[in-house]
């Protein structure tokens, strides 16, 4: 296991470094010259250049480049924003604990509610239960992050005054973010749930369960569940890296300053240094949360423990 863990850490070193090239390449050869946007348009060309020196983008491609790797992964400093010249990585620090103040309590909302509404679905198969639930994780599923929150914030903001629209003042303006976020969340999941118990439910050991006098309770919670789990486990991994990825979309409709919003924001000022320990930071959450996730995989399933064990 231990091996194993070690070849992980090493191939998300391998992902974090291919994806620094790639964004900064992106960024790089992406029309739009980051002087122009920051000085105007109406400068004289010796300021635009003396604009670039400063900046540092006058050098050749490999010579930026190799100056952002050795600066990012061996002294973890992502340069000064462009356009506000405040530390990348200050900046991150502070934003992160907002984002997560909205990511973490969706995750949970996810695996609570939507693996509890997929077993309720798949145990009432083929009843109004089960259509209604389904019904309802559709519409969520296939409504966009952004319509779902402004609608959220028309009815419950606006219309009842329950909430607050919008802002960080207390912790009742994190409440519309995180249920917004969590919604597509719980429908993709208490679909992924209904799946995988249906298939463990029409197993013979569960025929045999219940052959035996067990109760449903017990043959859901001690037999079905945790050889459904691997799939959910999935479906959580994927909601979860799905949720930071989408953090831009809702942390701009909520005014939520977070690493979504700051991300977004470098894109539009072509900010390199921001949008590039952005997305360094995406990845490496992207692969914490998958290397947790292939490591549930072995608690669950001995056969894949045992893959493990042998290095394989």
């Amino acid at each position: 296991m231990g091996r194993y863990i070690l070849k992980r850490l090493l191939s998300m070193i391998v992902i974090m470094f291919c994806a620094a090239i790639l964004v900064f390449t992106l960024m790089y050869f992406v029309p739009g010259d980051p002087a122009r946007l920051q000085l105007g348009v109406d400068i004289p060309e010796n300021i635009l250049q003396a604009k670039r020196h400063e900046l540092r983008i006058d050098r050749p491609y490999i010579v930026q480049l190799g100056s952002f790797l050795y600066q990012a992964f061996l002294k973890l400093d992502f340069g000064y924003s462009w356009k506000y010249g405040v530390s990348v990585m200050d900046e991150l620090i502070t934003r992160l604990p907002r984002t997560l103040a909205i990511g973490i309590p969706a995750m949970l909302l996810n695996v609570i509610i939507g693996t509890v509404l997929g077993i309720y679905s798949a145990i009432h198969e083929g009843k109004w239960q089960d259509s209604l639930t389904m019904v309802i994780a559709m519409v969520f599923v296939s409504a966009p992050n952004f319509w779902v929150a402004l609608m959220f914030i028309l009815l419950f903001a606006l219309k009842l005054n329950w909430v607050p629209a919008f802002g960080i003042e207390s912790w009742k303006c994190y409440i519309l973010p995180v249920i917004c976020s969590a919604l597509p969340g719980i429908a993709i999941n208490a679909r992924q749930a209904r799946s995988s118990m249906l298939e463990v439910v029409r197993a013979d050991y569960i025929s045999t369960a219940r052959a035996k006098g067990q109760k449903d309770g017990v043959i859901v919670r001690k037999h079905m569940l945790p050889n459904a789990m691997m799939p959910i486990i999935t479906g959580v991994a994927g909601g979860l890296c799905q949720l930071v990825a989408g953090s831009p979309v809702i942390e701009t409709v909520f005014s939520i300053p977070g690493v979504g919003v700051y991300m977004l924001s470098g894109v539009n000022l072509r900010d390199r240094p921001v949008v590039c320990g952005c997305v360094v930071f995406f990845a490496l959450f992207t692969s914490i949360v998958v290397l947790i996730m292939d490591l549930s995989y072995a608690f669950l399933d001995p056969r894949i423990k045992a893959q493990y064990a042998k290095g394989r």
